[in-house]
Order: C-alpha cells, then structure tokens, then sequence
C-alpha cells in the first residue's frame, strides 16, 4: 500500500450488521437453490432409456457439511474467543488473489473473504458428490463450477476488494479510469492483454538467433542457423513447432533460447516456421502438414547437406504429427529417414488428455465450425481456450490488476509470445480434435491414413527422447507418458519439473526446476517415478548428451553448412516474413 494511500476504517457496528445479513441472506439463497434443484430432480421421473436417478443422500450430506462449516464461520467472526480455531485450507493460505494484508486485517472484508472460500469449496465438492454421470460429464461440470467460482471472486470486482478500494481512494478514481482505457482496447482488439505490446518485436529483441530463411511453400519457412563452432555434428537437426504458436518460445532471447544454445553446442539447426493460415489454407488438411510439411522440410535439409538421416524435434501438436510422419516412414520402408525423435510435451494417445479434452463435444465442435467461415479458424479462440485452463492467473489476474488497478502492462517476453496468435486451417483443426481427441484413432493401427497409407505407430522403431512436464495441463504427464506404450524403437523418458512452457524452455544458465529419469526398464508410469532420480537444474544437456550418443560424427562447419552457401540461396534474415504475419 503506498505511504500517502487512505487506510481503509474498520467497519461500524451498523455495517457489521448489514454485511452480516448480507452475507447470511447469500449463503441462505444459496442452500435454499440447492434444495429445490434436489426436489425437483426426485419429482421428475425417470425418462424411458435412462437410469434413475442417483441417490440424493450424498447431496444433503453435502448441504448439511455447507450449513455446519458456515456456522463455525459465523461464530468465530461473530464471538471469536468462544470459537473453534480455524484450520485454515493450505491451498487458501496460498492464494495469491487474497494475499494483501487487507483481506485478513479488515474484519468486513476477511469475513467476504471466507465466506467466498467457503461456499466456493462446498460448491466444489457438491459437483464431487453427484452420482450417476460418466467421468467426462463430471469433468465438465466440474470445470464450469471452477469457471463460474474463479469468476465470481470478490477479488475480480472493485466494490468488494479492498486494495482496489484503497487505491481508487488514493487516486481518486484514476486507476478505474486507465482501467477502463485497457478494457476498450482489448474489447476493440478482441483479446486480453497480458504485457506490454510495444515492449517486443520479432527480429529485434525476439527471436534473434542469426540465420536464413533458405526454403518457402505456401505452408512453411525453412530456417537454418547459423553455425557457431569450426566443427559441427554431421547429423542436422530440424525442429518442428506447433503450428497454433509462433516458433519463438524456442528462441525468445539470448538467455532463454533453445536454438541458440543447440547452434552453440555444435549442431547444424534448421527450424520450420508454420504459415498463419488464411482463407488459401481452405482445403489444407492432416497430410498436408506430414506430407507436404514434416517430410518435405526433412527430404530437403537431407538433399541440401547430402545427409541421409536427421534428427527431429516435434513440440506439442508437431509432436503428435512428428509421431504419425515417422509411422508413414516406416509404412513406406524410409524410416533411417529420422536418425533420432525427440518429443516435448507431445501426444499421440489421447484417452488422458485432460481438461482440453473437454473442449471436444457437438457444441464446440459446431462453434469451431461457426467461427472458420472463410476456411480458417482465428487465433484467438485458441488463445481464450488455453486461458480458460488457467483462468484465475491468465484471465483474472490481469482483470484486477489491468482493468481495476489500472496497473502499467509489465514486458514479459513469454506473455508476448502467448498473445501473439496463429490462424488455424479449419477443415485440419476440426479433423485434429475429432480424429485424434475425441475418437483417439491415431493410436488404433490402421484406423487413420496419411497421403492414403494407413499407419500404425507400434511400427515406429526410431530412437527416441520423450520430454514431458510434471505440472503441465494442456499435455498432462500421464498422457504423454503413453507414447511409451505405442512405440516399438528404443525410448528415453524424462519428467522435468514445471509445465508445458517453462518445463521446456529451462536454459541450464538459469539454473532452476529440476528433472527425473529412470535408466531401468520400466512398463508403467508408477514404475518410473518409483525409481526415478532427481536432478537439479536444466534437462538440456541430458539430452544433448543422448542426441550424440547416437551419432558424434563431426564436419567442418563450410559450404552448405553455413545458410545460404548450399543449393539453397538465402531468401531473407531469420526469423522471415511468416512468423510476422497475421
């Protein structure tokens, strides 16, 4: 709180009284809904087909646990020394929505702030307590009850938080004001803000990594970097990003990029850059990112270094298609293709996905239709979908600290990269969630074709490095983990510390998470992590040391090694025109 803000007073006995009745009345509403909804459910009876309905005994359980927790509230705020000592959730306690100092030492607003939690938690475990649904119907529910809770925080509105009170107080209305103007500009813009937009530009303080763009089709750049030592490994490697971001979080800085630390520890390192899709992507589908994508960028770092096999690198959803390029190699007999596969936070069995598996149903699928009416889906659906997974600290977060606080934007290059959106091809998005998401066919050997060859991954016999995320929520560990099972080739499993972004993006400068592997053999992700060993720091060089494991042949960095010397001219400086259009 600033020197000169204005300290909120503790509140009269005729407040006390009023937020009293107010709080109580809310907590009656509240049980009173829950108990029609009962009634009426056991009135209705059950349609012909369908089960009856469940047991309702869990449910008044449920209201009886609500109405005994929120009476041991009332009195420890209403006679304290008389009141049980509160247990407080530890997940409370670490809530950083709650963590100023105003919401525990004004006794109005810590009383909002419990009742909050309370009726949050208890709406919670009420979703818990329902029978009769399959788990993904419980999921859903649970996920909008969280949506709808995260939502309504006391925090998330100016009136009933206190350090936006203070504030507003302090300058006299000027921060709902700026609040206000970055609204309106996000509204016009049609995205949530997140950092500064004019604190980065790529090519200037992102994605700076030097190189060419050495190859262009009407779906991607060929980028090849470049190379850093006299001598480099014989073997190239070629990374493949997903397509719904922008290549840079491998290459966001100096500090944290991955290309350039991969370039400086001797590898000839070549990145293809996706295509914003436009109303020409209409008819692009599945075999086009395979075919005309993954295996065309391969044959022609092949041709242009006369190499017979690279290395690959598929990220998230480029992980996913990366699995299906090397099963139609190996469908095709050209599996020495692809020397090495290494995975990060990728999926090809998609029975666990989490929570974006909720987002597959008749309903979103016809709203993805209704958005893509010129042949390609925009951006910033997926964007609004990957912030829903993290509502409280991508969209709420910035609502009370942007719109209420009226803070400045604080440049952070990750949430650049996060904002900075890709077009999706409709006709290949639609097919990606229900081909592979919803009916899981990728892992049912012949159920689905590339170019008109059925695959089967258990024939993928290619060495291969599996990176996934322990916290990761949009490719969950569990989910990655199954590539394990599929696969018929060699494979090195690695669980680093955090999730799908920084649990990659870890320079071993940095010097933070940590990692575990499991040299035994092991069939279960149980047995993994029961013998599995930590290691403090960045899972970077466990990995390189792997990649030239399986090849340390060297060449003298010359010719087609550096861009632009080989067969193929330089077309422009990296990091190319694709990755700025929008």
């Amino acid at each position: 709180m600033a020197e000169n803000s204005t300290v909120l007073p503790y509140p009269s006995l005729d407040d006390m009284q009023h937020w009293t009745w107010v709080i109580g009345k809310a907590q009656q509403m509240m049980l009173e809904h829950g108990l029609d909804m009962m009634q009426i459910a056991t009135a209705k009876p059950a349609a012909p087909g369908l089960p009856a309905l469940p047991d309702t005994s869990a449910f008044a359980k449920a209201q009886a646990d609500f109405w005994t927790d929120s009476l041991k509230m009332w009195q420890r705020f209403l006679t304290p020394a008389q009141a049980e000592p509160a247990e407080e959730n530890p997940a409370h306690a670490r809530d950083r929505r709650f963590a100023a100092p105003q919401w525990r030492d004004n006794p109005m607003f810590d009383l909002v702030r419990q009742s909050y939690l309370l009726i949050a938690d208890h709406l919670l475990k009420g979703v818990d307590a329902i029978d009769g649904l399959d788990p993904k119907q419980k999921d859903q529910v649970r996920f909008a009850t969280k949506g709808f809770v995260d939502a309504m925080s006391p925090s998330n509105f100016a009136f009933t938080n206190p350090v936006v009170i203070e504030k507003t107080i302090e300058t006299r209305g000027e921060n709902l004001l700026k609040g206000l103007e970055h609204m309106l500009r996000d509204m016009t813009k049609g995205q949530l803000t997140h950092t500064d937009p004019d604190a980065f530009e790529v090519g200037r303080n992102i994605a700076t990594t030097p190189g060419k763009v050495v190859k262009e089709t009407p779906l991607y750049q060929l980028i090849q970097y470049t190379p850093q030592t006299s001598e480099v490994y014989k073997t190239p490697l070629i990374v493949f990003p997903p397509w719904i971001n922008r290549f840079y979080i491998l290459d966001l800085n100096p500090e944290k990029s991955f290309i350039r630390w991969a370039v400086a520890q001797g590898l000839t390192v070549f990145m293809v850059s996706w295509k914003s899709a436009d109303a020409s992507f209409k008819d692009v589908t599945w075999d086009d990112y395979i075919v005309r994508g993954q295996i065309d960028a391969i044959d022609t770092v092949r041709d242009l270094l006369d190499v017979k096999t690279v290395h690959a690198i598929g990220y998230c959803v480029a992980g996913t298609t990366l699995a299906a390029t090397l099963a139609l190699l190996a469908a095709r007999d050209e599996a020495r293709k692809v020397k090495t596969a290494t995975f990060f936070t990728a999926q090809v069995d998609f029975a666990k996905a989490g929570e974006l598996n909720l987002f597959v149903d008749d309903e979103q699928l016809k709203l993805v239709e209704s958005l893509s009416g010129e042949g390609f889906l925009d951006g910033r659906y997926m964007a609004a979908t990957f912030n829903l997974l993290r509502g409280r600290d991508l969209i709420w977060n910035y609502v009370q600290n942007n719109y209420l606080l009226g803070q400045d934007y604080t440049p952070f290059d990750l949430l650049h990269w996060n904002g900075d959106t890709t077009n999706l091809p409709a006709k290949w998005h639609k097919a990606y969630l229900v081909d592979l998401y919803r009916d899981n066919k990728l892992v049912v050997p012949g159920a689905i074709s590339v170019d008109g060859t059925p695959i089967d991954l258990t024939k993928v016999k290619t060495p291969s490095y599996v990176q996934a995320g322990k916290e990761d929520h949009i490719a969950p560990l569990e989910s990655v983990w199954k590539i394990t099972e599929h696969f018929a080739g060699p494979i090195k499993f690695l669980l680093a510390g955090s999730g799908h972004i920084a649990g990659v993006v870890n320079p071993p400068s940095a010097g933070k998470y940590q990692y575990w592997t499991n040299d035994k053999p092991v069939k279960t992700l149980e047995d993994f992590m029961a013998g599995a060993s930590e290691t403090a720091g960045s899972w970077w060089p466990d990995w390189i040391d792997w990649l030239t494991g399986q090849d340390a042949d060297k060449v003298s960095a010359k010719a087609a090694r550096i861009p632009g010397k080989g067969k193929l001219k330089a077309i422009e400086d990296a990091p190319g025109r694709y990755v700025k259009t929008r």
